[in-house]
């Protein structure tokens, strides 16, 4: 590759336009500098230098050599998402998700084989989850509490309409 650069230094701009520049920070495989001079035509009479050579930046990121020298192992991941959302209603949905592409969405499940997952995977997910759960189920009993009253009081009215 050859790159064609002016450069601002102070070393160049004392040096004449004729004598090459040595960059000693660019490697060979990397980039061969070649001097660019537009000449001064004789007829112009310019006294201006003809131009200035600039060294070229170096590249981002790990040189080629060392991705070569790594002993890393490189291991393939595979990313799975799986979303579990729950009311207080105590209603739980799953959705899995592989990279980009959905497996399942909105796949209704138990509460009770969410706290046994929770149990199986972690201590510190157990907790929380069964947590909600609970208040989920004592929001459930109170409802069923309130339900039962009202049912026993509609069968009171009832009772004292057929008397």
């Amino acid at each position: 590759m050859t790159v064609d650069v002016l450069t601002h230094d102070e070393e160049t701009a004392e040096a004449p336009a004729s004598a090459p520049v040595s960059t000693p920070e660019v490697s060979s495989d990397e980039a061969t500098v070649t001097e660019s001079a537009s000449p001064a035509s004789p007829s112009e009479g310019s006294a201006e230098p003809a131009a200035e050579e600039e060294a070229p930046k170096p590249k981002r990121g790990r040189p080629k050599g060392a991705a070569a020298a790594s002993t890393a192992k490189k291991t393939r991941t595979v990313e799975l998402i799986l979303t579990v959302t729950g009311t207080a209603d105590g209603e739980w949905q799953a959705e899995l998700k592989n990279g980009s592409k959905w497996v399942a969405k909105g796949l209704e499940i138990p509460a009770a084989a969410v706290s046994r997952a929770a149990k199986e995977l972690h201590s510190d997910l157990s907790g929380p989850i069964d947590e909600v759960i609970n208040q989920a189920r004592e929001a459930q009993a109170a409802k069923v509490a309130a339900l039962e009253a009202e049912l026993e009081k509609a069968k009171q009215a009832l009772a004292e309409l057929d008397a």
